[in-house]
């Protein structure tokens, strides 16, 4: 059952963002599995923009995980200091460097991510599902958070994990991989804090249109 005390296919019902968005490459302008690690730590409440405008030189600097780990904070924070809260960022990133030592070494499951300085859920999703290995989990980031109640998927809350855990519980696993970053891009260019919901692909099955419209 729905907010609305209906009976629910939501994979079906959320096909067209999934078939609009399905395998769109994440904002974050990554070139490796490398790259992006540090790009998704270092985006954490920082915008994509500004951490695609710093990394060209960051990692002409650091262009892989072994260059980084011999590296030290000192050295790295010129590269990041336009990024919010640099300070904290450059310890976690080395910290991860040291850990991994190099790039082959990064682990593509959830406990492996999380397990590593300033990786959650939402970001180790995010890695998982660019680097194409089996979902085990979905992405909750911003957009998610506000988007997914409007839509009437779920009831509102500003905690990711609980928007993930619900989602979870909603959506079939088949879609994981793919459902998050579609709400996530349907946020960003479309269902945008004030929507354009004419243009929406599944404004037939949003809870917000059916009230507004």
């Amino acid at each position: 059952m729905d907010l609305f005390g209906e009976t629910n296919d939501w994979a079906t019902k959320l096909a067209p963002i999934l078939e609009k968005y399905n395998g769109r490459k994440h904002p974050l302008d990554y070139q490796n599995l490398y790259q992006l690690v540090i790009m998704v730590v270092l985006s954490a409440q920082d915008s994509d923009a500004n951490i695609n405008s710093i990394s060209p030189a960051l990692f002409k600097k650091f262009p892989n995980m072994e260059r980084l780990a011999a590296s030290n904070v000192e050295t790295l924070i010129p590269y990041i200091s336009k990024v919010r809260n640099f300070g904290t960022k450059a310890n976690w990133i080395l910290e991860i460097a040291q850990t991994i030592q190099k790039d082959e070494n990064i682990p593509l499951t959830m406990e492996g991510l999380t397990s590593l300085k300033g990786i959650g859920r939402k970001s180790a999703n995010v890695i998982m599902r660019e680097a194409k290995v089996t979902a085990e989990g979905i992405i909750a980031d911003l957009h998610v958070i506000r988007v997914s109640p409007r839509i009437g998927l779920i009831p509102e809350t500003q905690d990711g994990n609980k928007v993930e855990k619900q989602l979870m519980q909603i959506v079939p696993k088949i879609i994981w991989a793919e459902i998050g970053m579609a709400i996530s891009f349907l946020g960003r260019e479309i269902c945008r804090p004030k929507p354009k919901c004419e243009e929406c692909p599944i404004n037939a099955v949003c809870g917000y249109y059916r009230v507004n419209q």
